[in-house]
């Protein structure tokens, strides 16, 4: 259940991170408010992950998820530059999250 939450935190990462795109500096209500739900959502659940998972592991398959979903979301949504070295770099992150899935203890 914990590695549950922490995908579903790392998504909610996503959306958050994104989001803010949308709010326009926070000037737009209904994204903001999204946003901010998303924000909190997201912390919450990592909180709840870290009650059984290693803090250094919980943080970094957080942190690689949102980071991922991001700019592939970037790339998919708003045109950011897709290449063979940012596509490289992303499934090293992936890599990274794997590795850090098989070798913790929970």
């Amino acid at each position: 259940m914990p590695w549950t939450l922490l995908v579903i935190a790392g998504l909610l990462e996503v959306c958050w991170a994104i989001g803010l795109k949308y709010t326009e500096g926070f000037t737009r209500l209904v994204p903001s408010v999204l946003t901010v739900a998303a924000m909190v959502g997201s912390v919450v659940l990592l909180a709840m992950a870290m009650k059984s998972l290693p803090v250094g592991t919980s943080y970094a398959v957080w942190v690689g998820i949102g980071a991922v979903g991001t700019a592939l979301l970037g790339m998919a949504l708003f045109g950011e530059p897709v290449n063979a070295a940012r596509l490289v770099s992303l499934g090293l992150v992936v890599a990274g999250i794997v590795g850090l899935k098989l070798s913790s203890p929970a």
